[in-house]
């Protein structure tokens, strides 16, 4: 695509994501140089949607061709997003590629009274020194 063709961008860091429009919405941060590797889904054994379905493979072969120092794991924050995550980061481990997650917690702006049980302990999980 033509935003992990800028060679501008540090090939050595990828950002996998399920869908195109995740793309899109890590970009209007600004805060990734990185490219990034599009899934194409999550998987799903209710949907029918495993590891054959996605481009895991793809994934695996542009760790060890490319020389890939660190794949951050960027899938939704449910119940596929996280066993794909999960999945991902078991496959990579034996590649010897820091593998890493993005924080979840609390959104800015948020009030606290207003926000779900798991946002908040995942909040309380993920904090930072201040």
């Amino acid at each position: 695509c033509p935003i992990c063709a800028d060679p501008r961008r540090e090939q050595t860091t990828v950002c996998v994501v399920e869908d195109a429009v995740n793309v899109l919405a890590l970009e209007r941060t600004n805060a990734f140089r990185g490219v990034y590797h599009v899934l194409g889904g999550a998987l799903s054994p209710l949907k029918d949607i495993g590891p054959e379905d996605l481009r895991i493979t793809e994934l695996v072969e542009r760790v060890r061709r490319d020389g890939v120092r660190e794949v951050i794991l960027a899938t939704s924050p449910n119940v596929e997003g996280e066993a794909t995550a999960v999945y991902l980061s078991r496959l990579l481990k034996p590649l010897n590629v820091a593998t890493t997650r993005l924080a979840q917690g609390l959104p800015a702006g948020a009030a606290l009274e207003f926000t779900d049980d798991v946002t908040i302990q995942r909040a309380l999980e993920n904090r930072r020194d201040y």
